[in-house]
């Protein structure tokens, strides 16, 4: 069975040229990076360099002029992120805005919420996180019960959300609740874009095991949020949720979080690596590669407007393993490092080997990944 068509990833225009205009705005603020910010940079703030990429175009690309965005077309927009990855550039302020919460709201939301996030999310300075996860649940989506009571006055919402990323920088929420009294699992579910600054809207911090704050819950008690910060449908929740969720799963993402420690083993290994070095590093550019080419057809499907849910899931899920098996199996031939040093490569051997283990649960767990390919193939 044949799961992966194999398109041509043909962006229009001077490819070439776009990817150095990138790789220049790079390296004009790579001053102010640490190794550990280039790590992971999906997940890093700079809220400068965020604006900056607004300034420049490159945030909202495929978006309606009207909007704030730049009409271009969603190849090109992948070679802007492949290079801000591959770069390390710390992206993480605008990239739930940039690739999911913007476009689901361009599908779905009414004029007013369009006309009041988006050209703001496009020139880098507003922010959006997603309202998901809730304590108790596990990857259990279906079992939200966050609550949003509709009154003449708005929606009355009450309950609590947690891991929620940028959550304590963004100044919104796109957030997942049950809106029909009584009901279970994926029906009665509905999607409120949530300002935080709302009275009864409290976002605290979950402090990470690398001392960073990326994580949050969020509070909600009795927080009133206008009737129309609904999206879409009412009771479509389910369906627009995970329509948004597929957007995240087969990106350059899934497989260059950990780019800069390959880059900086390269660097480590010299002309002449050992033989153990030059294996691995030949493994983990051969891995890579393939993941790549897997990405970029799974893109060129979503751009032709196909539906690759289950190539994406296969991207994400093999992309999660790669990353993170490399800290571990980087650890295991570098005996010439000591990783309480303050080298660039015993810093990122050190704080990748304690954030890869959460690389497989943003955006589904193996588990949720392997039910949806095992659907898709015909197997459950």
């Amino acid at each position: 069975m044949q799961i992966f068509s194999l398109r041509e990833f043909a962006p229009p225009g001077d490819v070439t040229a776009l990817r150095e205009q990138v790789r220049a705005m790079i390296a004009a603020h790579a001053h102010r990076w640490t190794p550990e910010q280039r790590a992971n940079p999906w997940f890093s703030f700079d809220e400068e360099f965020s604006r900056a990429l607004g300034a420049a175009g490159f945030l909202g690309m495929t978006w309606p002029r009207q909007y704030g965005g730049h009409e271009r077309h969603a190849l090109e927009r992948y070679v802007v992120i492949e290079e801000l990855l591959a770069g390390g550039a710390p992206s993480g302020l605008h990239w739930i805005a940039d690739r999911q919460t913007g476009p689901l709201l361009l599908k779905y939301a009414n004029e007013r919420l369009k006309q009041k996030y988006l050209p703001g999310m496009a020139r880098g300075e507003i922010y959006a996180c997603i309202g998901l996860s809730e304590p108790n649940s596990g990857s259990d989506l279906a079992s939200v019960r966050t609550f949003a009571e509709k009154t003449p006055a708005g929606w009355r919402v009450n309950g609590q959300k947690v891991w929620t990323s940028g959550a304590h920088k963004s100044q919104a929420a796109l957030t997942l609740l049950r809106t029909e009294a009584g009901s279970e699992r994926q029906a009665g579910l509905s999607q409120l874009m949530i300002d935080l600054d709302l009275p009864g809207v409290t976002v605290r911090p979950i402090i990470d095991m690398t001392g960073q704050h990326h994580f949050n819950e969020i509070f909600f008690e009795d927080a009133l949020v206008p009737l129309d910060a609904l999206v879409g449908e009412e009771g479509n929740g389910w369906k627009q949720v995970t329509a948004e969720l597929a957007l995240e799963r087969s990106g350059p993402e899934r497989y260059l979080s950990s780019h800069m420690l390959l880059e900086a083993l390269i660097d480590h290994a010299g002309p002449n690596p050992s033989p153990a070095l030059a294996g691995l590093i030949g493994r983990l550019t051969a891995e890579m590669w393939t993941l790549r080419q897997m990405s970029l057809a799974t893109a060129a499907k979503l751009a032709a407007g196909e539906d690759p849910m289950v190539e994406a899931a296969i991207v994400k899920d093999l992309g999660n393993a790669y990353e993170q098996a490399m800290p571990r199996l980087v650890q295991a031939v570098v005996e010439d490092v000591d990783l309480a040093e303050d080298s660039r490569l015993a810093r990122l051997i050190r704080f990748i080997l304690v954030q890869s283990p959460s690389y497989s649960l943003r955006g589904g767990t193996p588990e949720v990944l392997r039910g949806i390919i095992a659907r898709g193939l015909g197997l459950r």
